[in-house]
């Protein structure tokens, strides 16, 4: 990239702050639009000031605001001070370690716990504690996130796996990418899944229209192949437990799968599953609906079990993990619930 072109001069450091490829079902867009779209809590007056001096780049030109974006484009948001989530700050915060040895760490997060530094969650993150606790010793993963290797959404609870050496990291990220590692989730979606069990497949991008979703797409030029297999495990009325083992690792896949699907996780907010979406018009079961948000403020989702080889001793490990007591909670309330009333019943 030339400097000068951008109006810097050449010993000026820039540091990459966005990057986004444009989909080839995008259609021409103002980039302004489009990267509002992209970013969130940004406004358009805040993109434009930056085409102005010179920091958006597309194909690394640096472009107006009134540049239509086609598919294809690459485009780049460049600064010249690093990222803040790159400066991860350590911070006392408890971890619940399930096994640890000279090569990784089997951690059970709690929900609400942010894995890494990111918009808007800058500290308190899972690699702030993991700073605190092991320094600077973690190897770095392609993101320079330390010892990640795979990631659980905030408000997901359950098993992670964490490298401590080089040799770990790459043998693990392998295992991932290859598909050979074992990932089992309990979810409660809504509505009763009509089959005992499936398989979900279908690429996994941006959602055109709301950015901060992710959608499933026919078009295989479109998103990322993704595959997820599901198991009822228990029909609770109006809404139904199932396991559901990942072969792939997309973003919110589990969660963009069952809606696909037409069962939505349960107070999924992203989602629009922290409305009522089965169930009866009754007072009293708005009531009941109400208190099992109450006692789930998240989404229903549990990473239970965690398999995968483990990089030095060649050993097949697998972790299990028990439900967390709110997910437990929610789910008794539903099976006494459905004991006692029937379908459409008050």
């Amino acid at each position: 990239m030339d400097s000068n072109a951008i109006g810097l001069e050449p010993e000026d450091e820039l540091f990459e702050h966005f990057r986004f490829e444009v989909s080839k079902g995008q259609g021409l867009l103002r980039i302004d639009k489009y990267l509002q779209l992209q970013i969130p809590n940004i406004s358009r007056n805040k993109i434009q000031n930056a085409a102005d001096s010179g920091t958006i780049l597309v194909n690394e030109l640096s472009v107006k605001s009134n540049y239509k974006v086609k598919p294809g484009d690459c485009i780049r948001i460049v600064l010249s001070h690093p990222p803040f989530e790159h400066k991860i700050i350590p911070e006392p915060i408890p971890i619940d370690i399930v096994y640890e040895d000279d090569a990784l760490v089997v951690i059970n997060k709690p929900p609400g716990l942010v894995v890494h530094p990111g918009h808007g969650n800058y500290t308190g993150t899972l690699v702030n504690a993991l700073a605190y606790h092991y320094g600077n010793r973690l190897p770095l993963n392609s993101s320079e996130r330390p010892g990640l290797v795979h990631r659980i959404d905030k408000d997901t609870s359950g098993l992670l796996v964490v490298a401590k050496t080089e040799q770990a990291m790459t043998h693990l990220a392998k295992q991932f990418e290859e598909k050979t590692s074992e990932r089992e989730y309990i979810a409660l979606v809504w509505g009763n899944v009509e089959n005992a069990e499936g398989t979900i497949e279908g690429n996994i991008a941006r959602h055109l229209r709301d950015r901060m979703q992710m959608a499933v797409f026919d078009d295989p030029e479109i998103g990322k192949y993704a595959v997820t297999h599901y198991k009822v495990l228990e029909r609770l009325g109006y809404v139904t437990l199932v396991s559901c083992k990942l072969e792939t690792g997309r973003t919110h896949q589990i969660r963009v799968h069952m809606k696909h699907i037409g069962h939505t996780l349960f107070n999924d907010e992203r989602y629009g599953g922290n409305t009522i979406l089965k169930g009866t018009t009754f007072t009293k079961y708005k009531q009941f609906v109400e208190n099992c948000f109450t006692v789930l403020p998240r989404q229903a989702l549990h990473a239970k079990t965690l398999g995968f080889v483990h990089p030095t001793t060649g050993e097949m490990m697998r972790f299990d993990s028990e439900i967390p007591n709110d997910l437990v909670e929610c789910i008794s309330k539903w099976r006494t619930y459905s004991k006692s009333h029937t379908l459409e019943e008050d």
